[in-house]
């Protein structure tokens, strides 16, 4: 079952940046790409790091996958799997996330996967 929570007003979001929220007492870093109508939502907290970062991240494409790079170490992890591009054993984990009626809505059980 797919446990939808409001998580904020897609007003709330900013264009090709990253913002954080606090959902069931983990931090999450979203990013809104408007010219896409994605919005990706992946945990923000860095392993090589060691810090919650990751939602201040420079975002970008690499071969077509979109990714935010790290604004510690640089290390860039693909927003719709988690995976780390520079070293695939390491995977942070990335939400479902849909938009309803104005708001940005995420799923904490299921990854993008498995929707």
């Amino acid at each position: 079952m797919v446990g939808w929570q409001d998580v904020c007003s897609i007003d709330d979001l900013q264009p090709d940046s990253g913002v954080c929220a606090l959902v069931d007492g983990q931090q999450v870093a979203l990013f809104y790409m408007p010219k896409e109508s994605a919005v990706y939502a992946i945990n923000n907290y860095d392993p090589f790091g060691k810090a919650n970062v990751l939602s201040r991240g420079l975002i970008g494409d690499i071969n077509g996958q979109p990714v935010v790079a790290s604004p510690l170490y640089k290390q860039h992890f693909n927003l719709q799997t988690g995976i780390c591009l520079e070293d695939e054993t390491v995977t942070i984990p990335a939400y479902a996330v849909r938009m309803e009626n104005g708001s940005v809505q995420i799923s904490m059980t299921e990854s993008p996967d498995e929707l």
